[in-house]
């Protein structure tokens, strides 16, 4: 049987009706807060929390620990009480010598400022020089191992004797004592440069200058910045040390007077200051160089 033919009409409404459109379903691109945001949250929770934790069980041990008649050791609470303005209050002023521990952490950070910065200019030169002659190692390398085993406290005497000033002697104390690990780190790292990279500085024919600032502190920077995060703790040891014999305003000499005074709540007190301080210069330190040597870490 013959299928009838199409209209005119017909025709017409098939040739116009337009094709099938084909949906397409994009994936949802994820905005700020859920690319960005709760992942950085996330990890930040994830290093905050556990010491948080840590914190606050060894606040309760301790409480329970020291809030039994006869101990010797003041309670965090009695701490709180009794140490309240030297906790909420880190900068009153209200008398030559009555001040506030941030006044005190600042004049110490005055004199590490001055010895750390000396010790890695001078620690960098020297170690420098050892790490490029094998004479200069043999000739000074076993003196600089004897000298760094040295106590901070043995050297102050004699930086008494010569600088008859305890200001200058703090500071000779912090940069005998940050200078070691400062040389022997970069020390290392001068020894640890791939030759290859030394036979390139001969054929484009650096100079030496040129050689140390293009090859030499670039290659050793991992080296160097270990030293460096070395000697900045050991200078805020050194100081603390170092003030306590000296007297000032510095945070150590505050821990020795209240221990004369028997204020033994101030100087749980100024231990957690210095103990933050340290770990806010140890992170500035490891930021500098994780910046300098793009995260690149010593082997």
């Amino acid at each position: 049987m013959a299928m009838p033919a199409l209209t005119a009409e017909a025709e017409t409404a098939a040739a116009t009706t337009p094709a099938a459109e084909v949906l397409v379903f994009k994936p949802r691109t994820p905005g700020f807060i859920q690319a960005r945001l709760i992942p950085m949250l996330g990890d930040a929770a994830a290093k905050v929390i556990p010491p948080l934790v840590m914190l606050t069980l060894l606040l309760v041990v301790w409480e329970l620990l020291c809030n039994k008649p006869g101990a010797t050791l003041p309670p965090p609470t009695k701490i709180w009480t009794e140490a309240y303005d030297l906790i909420v209050d880190p900068f009153f002023v209200a008398g030559p010598q009555d001040i506030g521990l941030g006044w005190r952490v600042l004049t110490s950070l005055q004199r590490v400022a001055i010895g750390y910065g000396l010790a890695g200019f001078i620690g960098i030169l020297i170690g420098t020089i050892i790490g490029q002659s094998v004479w200069a190692m043999r000739g000074l390398d076993p003196i600089f191992q004897v000298l760094r085993t040295i106590s901070p406290l043995a050297w102050l005497p004699i930086s008494l004797a010569a600088f008859r000033d305890s200001q200058p002697s703090a500071i000779f104390v912090i940069f005998i004592t940050a200078v070691w690990p400062i040389i022997i780190n970069t020390a290392v790292g001068i020894r640890n440069i791939p030759q290859d990279y030394r036979n390139v500085a001969a054929v484009l024919r650096l100079n030496h200058l040129e050689f140390f600032w293009k090859i030499m502190i670039p290659s050793a920077a991992p080296y160097i910045f270990t030293g460096l995060r070395i000697g900045i703790g050991l200078s805020w040891l050194a100081i603390v040390a170092a003030e306590m014999l000296t007297g000032g305003v510095g945070i150590g000499f505050f821990i020795w007077d209240a221990w004369n005074s028997s204020r033994i709540p101030d100087i749980v007190v100024a231990l957690a200051y210095i103990g933050m301080v340290g770990f806010v210069l140890d992170r500035i330190v490891a930021a500098v160089g994780n910046v300098v040597t793009r995260g690149t870490t010593a082997t």
